[in-house]
Formats: structure tokens, C-alpha cells, sequence
């Protein structure tokens, strides 16, 4: 008996208050606004959202949009009522509004599994001459540093799969690898970013998977921070780190890549050099005699100096 396969829906928040989520929804209907019951809820004070803005109704195996909203929605930058929805959509909720793309994640029922799970037998009678056996909880699988292509030439056949790059506020969709990512203008996907060479990472389809592969020469990306010497496969949740001053993407599964926000460093400012203040590590000169002393004025905290 065919069973009806299960499908996650994945928003990445491109634009708005929650830029840089990921969030998942398994069922069959999505509320989105800022009413308390939404579903995809956005802030109160958001008011230009309506308090139901819209809902996504699964139709069997596809997706349907419509807008319940006063300002409208626009799907991928045109006005709609209401539209069926493919991976790699975007959704802008009015005018300027949060951007969010749509994708999915379909889940096939393994048969054999469920059919092994009703045959097992709750409870189990043990010997007493048999020793019990020890169970142990599967370990989560790492990254491995260097993982063999199928074939030398694995890395650069061309191969009609899907990738979908998340970026800031950039979306793109290729139909095709490789892809190579980099600064330089000759890449596929360009990356303006200070860690960031111009031929940096090469995605690519091989063995029924998706690989990355370092173009640096340096061992500067990393999965799951664990540093790759050449290529590594993909998997599911995997973090895949560019270089260590970032960008980070979260392998989605289904060739899709979300960048992950990390906040930025508090570094102290530099210093003024008309500030006449001595250092906190040097003493301060003694007051003069002549004078009165007058009692030493609070600095702000720096904490409340950066995390205002």
C-alpha cells in the first residue's frame, strides 16, 4: 500500500525581523501574520503584516498561496491572490515587507521499517545463561577531513541537479554543477566577503550526492568544523564553513545552502587620539596639591556600550 510521503516545508527568512532563520512546518496548513495563533508569526509592532496575512494549504503533493492580507503579497516581485508555490520561491509579505523562500523537504515512509516495527514484539523474555546486550546511542556522523571523488574527473562533470544558494539578501538557483563560489568575477556565485578568495569552493554532484571542495590550497573550509583537506560529501544539516571569518551555510538537503548569521565580535573601539584619558593599565598622574580633588567620574560599562 502506497502511503502519502511527508513534506516539510523550510521558510529562510531573507529580508526582515528574522533574517537569517530557518524555520521548518509539517503540516497542512501554515497560518502567517501576527496573530498569536499564526504559525509564522512576525512581531506585533510589524504592522505594515497583517494580523493574518496568509496561509500555504498543502493540495496533495503541492503547495498553494494565498493572500488574506490588506497590503498584498508578491511572489518572486509580482502582486497574487493566490498561486502554487515551487522550491526556491520568494514571498515578500507587502510592499518592502519580510522576505521569506519557500522550500521543501519530502520524507519518503520506509515500508520495510514500519512493517519490522509492528512484527517486533513489545517485550522480550531473557535468558538467564545469555548475557544481556548493551545498547549503545548512534553516534552523529561527522565530517570526514578528505573523501575520495568517484573519479578524477568527478569533481568537473557537468550534471543536471538543482542547488539553491541562500546569501544575505541574495537568492540564486543554478540547474547545473559544478558551481564555483568566490570574489573573483568568473565564479558562478560571487561572494564579496574579506575571507573570501576568488576561486574559493566548488559544489558538485557525484554518487547520488552533493560534494564541496576546498579551491584554496590552504584547508580553509571546514565542515562542521572539521577542517576539509580536498572535498567532503554533504549531508543533511552539515555547517559548512567557507573559512574561519566565515560565511557559514547549513546544507538544507536537496542541493540547498542557507547562510547562518553569527553576530559580529565586540571588539573595543580604537582609541581617539585627542582622548587625553591614560590607560587603565597605566597609574594616573597624582592630583595637584593646589587644587581640590574632585571625585573621579564613571565610565560606561562596555557592555552597555556594545550591548545596548
Amino acid at each position: 500500500m502506497k502511503q502519502i510521503p511527508s513534506i516539510t516545508v523550510q521558510m529562510v527568512h531573507i529580508q526582515g525581523p528574522m533574517q537569517g532563520e530557518i524555520q521548518d512546518f509539517n503540516i497542512s496548513k501554515i497560518l502567517i501574520g501576527r496573530h498569536p495563533d499564526c504559525n509564522l508569526k512576525f512581531p506585533k509592532d510589524l504592522t505594515m503584516i497583517s494580523r493574518k496575512h496568509a496561509t500555504i494549504t498543502r493540495d496533495g503533493n503541492r503547495f498553494k498561496l494565498q493572500d488574506t492580507s490588506t497590503n498584498g503579497i508578491f511572489l518572486n516581485g509580482k502582486r497574487i491572490t493566490e498561486a502554487y508555490l515551487k522550491d526556491g520561491d520568494v514571498l515578500m509579505f507587502t510592499q518592502g515587507g519580510p522576505k521569506v523562500s519557500f522550500l521543501t523537504r519530502v520524507e519518503q515512509p520506509d515500508e520495510n521499517s514500519a512493517a519490522a516495527l509492528q512484527a517486533e514484539p513489545l517485550f522480550q523474555k531473557k535468558s538467564l545463561d545469555t548475557q544481556p546486550s548493551v545498547q549503545t546511542s548512534p553516534e552523529k556522523p561527522q565530517a570526514k577531513p578528505f573523501a575520495p571523488p568517484p573519479d578524477p574527473t568527478g569533481a568537473d562533470a557537468k550534471i543536471k541537479v538543482p542547488l539553491v544558494i541562500q546569501y544575505g539578501p541574495t537568492l540564486r538557483s543554478f540547474h547545473e554543477l559544478p558551481v564555483i563560489l568566490g570574489k573573483g568575477p568568473e565564479c558562478d556565485f560571487i561572494i564579496d566577503h574579506p575571507g573570501i578568495l576568488d576561486q574559493h569552493t566548488r559544489i558538485f554532484f557525484a554518487q547520488d550526492q552533493y560534494w564541496a571542495a576546498d579551491l584554496t590550497g590552504q584547508r580553509q573550509m571546514s565542515v562542521n568544523n572539521v577542517p576539509v583537506d580536498l572535498q567532503t560529501v554533504l549531508k543533511p544539516d552539515d555547517e559548512l564553513a567557507l573559512s574561519d571569518q566565515g560565511p557559514k551555510f547549513r546544507f538544507l538537503g536537496g542541493g540547498r545552502l542557507a547562510e547562518i548569521e553569527t553576530p559580529p565580535d565586540s571588539k573595543s573601539p580604537d582609541p581617539d587620539p585627542n582622548d587625553k584619558t591614560p590607560p587603565k593599565n597605566q597609574p594616573q598622574s597624582p592630583a595637584v596639591p593646589s587644587r581640590p580633588e574632585t571625585s573621579p567620574t564613571k565610565s560606561g560599562s562596555i557592555f552597555n556600550k556594545f550591548f545596548k
